[in-house]
Parts: C-alpha cells; sequence; structure tokens
C-alpha cells in the first residue's frame, strides 16, 4: 500500500533528487520553459511553485529561504524581480505543463513546463487578439439572394482570355518551325 507516500523518488537518492530539482527549478526560472518527463515535472511543479509564492513577499527572510532551495544568487534575484511582479496577482498555479506524446528512445512521456504568465502564444489567445476568419458564400450577405448571372460572366471572360491565349501560343510556334 502507498498510504502517505507523496513524494515521487524519481528512482533517486535524497540528495541527488533535491540537486536535479533544484537544477531543474534554477532552469525553468531562467528560461521560463524547459522541456522533460512528465513525472519530472510534476514534481518539479510541487517544487518550484511554493518557492514562487514565497517569492510575492520581498523580505530579506524570504530570499534566505529560497535561496537555501535554490543555490544560485541570480536566480534568486531573476525569482524576485521579475517573475514574482508577474504574477503579483495570481492566487496560484504558477506552472503550465504541456505533454508532448512519447520519447522515441525509450517511450517516456515528455512535456514541456513553463511558467503560466511567459507563453506570449497563449496571452495572445486569451486576450481575443485572433483574427476572426469570414467564409464567403455565394449568397449576398443579409438578403438571401444568390449571386446573379451579371456577376459570373467576368470570370469566364478571364478564364477564356487565358484559354485563347494557350490555344494561340503551340500554333505560333509550330508555323515558325515549318
Amino acid at each position: 500500500m502507498r498510504h502517505r507516500k507523496k513524494i515521487n523518488h524519481l528512482g533517486r537518492t535524497s540528495s541527488h533528487r533535491k540537486a536535479m530539482l533544484a537544477n531543474m527549478a534554477t532552469s525553468l526560472i531562467m528560461h521560463k520553459r524547459i522541456k522533460t518527463t512528465v513525472a519530472k515535472a510534476k514534481a518539479l511543479r510541487m517544487y518550484v511553485e511554493p518557492l514562487i509564492n514565497r517569492s510575492k513577499d520581498d523580505s530579506t527572510h524570504s530570499r534566505r529561504i529560497v535561496f537555501s532551495y535554490l543555490q544560485n544568487k541570480e536566480v534568486v534575484t531573476e525569482l524576485f524581480r521579475e517573475v514574482s511582479q508577474k504574477v503579483m496577482n495570481r492566487p496560484g498555479g504558477y506552472t503550465r505543463i504541456l505533454k508532448l506524446g512519447a520519447r522515441l528512445g525509450d517511450a517516456a512521456e515528455m512535456c514541456y513546463i513553463e511558467l503560466v504568465d511567459y507563453n506570449e502564444n497563449m496571452l495572445s489567445e486569451a486576450k481575443g487578439d485572433k483574427k476572426k476568419i469570414t467564409r464567403r458564400s455565394r449568397r449576398k450577405s443579409g438578403t438571401g439572394e444568390t449571386v446573379t448571372a451579371a456577376e459570373t460572366p467576368v470570370k469566364t471572360q478571364k478564364v477564356a482570355e487565358v484559354v485563347e491565349t494557350v490555344e494561340e501560343t503551340p500554333t505560333e510556334t509550330t508555323a515558325s518551325e515549318q
């Protein structure tokens, strides 16, 4: 039975797992998106979200606690200056996992884990900057009538001109050859 076993050990010793999660959290904060396996991404989510939540309160105590987890001054500075400002109004859920499918070598489920407020593609879709796609139909808009015959000869005239030019070209070349 797996009662009260919340932590996924990821097949590693405690020190190896802590170092790996610290390095992955550092990469996530610096690059805003990393590619990893789903199991590691879920473990990283549980590791990094409390750190991001603590970065909302910019005090010496919270900086020291975050530094004890990450062990990198530049990353702590980036987290408290830039990332915390973007997530200040968000109550939680600072990361997103986007599944990619199985890896070829060992069929491990791969995914992207990213910081939510840094994906420009998803932000533009959420704001409604999407262009409207209109479809053209044979009917005029609003009246429900079909297109009249007076409008269609324009298209047939263009097709007829193209056909005439194609027919003239081979006859001219045959006359010049003889």
